[in-house]
């Protein structure tokens, strides 16, 4: 084996062990009413049961994939946008914009937002785009920093357009940096979404907003531990594709 192959396969192991844990959490869970029970013995209601915490997994994950995904379109294209030469003047104009919908706190464009275009997923959908797009904003500007002047050169010098030099050349260059943005982002949207649930998207954290409205800490635990093995398994998984991403290049050198 390897040298290189040691670090994957041992990722792989810890992303496979992550997965069956989280599974095997969401199996025990409702059969914990006894455990919960005997560490919390004042509370009527130990265990959570007004929603399968399987399907809250599945719509905590379906919104933020599709947060996730509408965030890499908008943050990485603008990203590419400005680092033409013909936007180029725009970019601290599209830092600043980045930087002002970071500082906005996630609960706050909730509150805007869920009277203006009602309860559910959609306001949910909004202040996560808003809160993911600056990493991966960020992510794509400094990858595309990254590519050295004379390769572009020498791509325009093998007669490549502007697009395919993007394409074949400084987008597969500059991808490690983009995809660690893209997991910065995606793993603190993982968190975030639980605060979804305070508008009536169904998350993992309505276990927590229940518990916490109703002074459940069992509730709260059950869904804290589901969103921190959920986001561990995630960051995992984007660990082994960026090795996955770089071994080629590693192997070349």
């Amino acid at each position: 084996m390897s040298a290189l192959s040691l670090p994957v396969a041992a990722r792989q192991r810890g992303l496979c062990l992550s997965i069956a844990v989280l599974a095997a959490t969401l199996l025990a869970l409702p059969h914990a009413a006894s455990l919960f029970h005997y560490f919390f013995p004042e509370l009527e209601r130990p265990l959570y049961t007004q929603e399968s915490f399987a399907n809250l997994l599945l719509s905590h994950l379906a919104i933020v994939a599709a947060s996730s995904l509408i965030a890499m379109v908008l943050g990485a294209g603008g990203a590419i946008l400005v680092c033409r030469s013909a936007w180029r003047d725009l970019r601290p104009l599209l830092e600043t914009l980045l930087a002002i919908s970071q500082s906005l706190p996630p609960v706050a464009v909730l509150a805007v937002a869920a009277p203006l275009i009602g309860f559910g997923e959609t306001p949910a959908l909004i202040a996560l785009v808003l809160y993911g797009m600056l990493p991966i904003a960020h992510g794509t500007l400094n990858g595309l920093d990254s590519v050295s002047p004379e390769l572009r050169d020498v791509a325009r010098g093998m007669g490549m357009t502007t697009a395919q030099s993007l394409w074949k050349v400084e987008l597969p260059l500059a991808a490690p940096v983009m995809l660690a943005g893209i997991r910065t982002s995606v793993v603190i949207n993982i968190g975030t979404a639980a605060i979804a649930s305070t508008v009536g998207a169904k998350t993992l954290g309505l276990p927590i907003i229940v518990g916490l409205s109703g002074f459940n800490t069992a509730y709260v635990i059950q869904g804290a531990l589901l969103v921190a093995l959920l986001a561990i398994v995630v960051d995992q998984a984007f660990e082994s594709l960026a090795v996955g991403i770089a071994a080629p290049s590693l192997q070349k050198s």
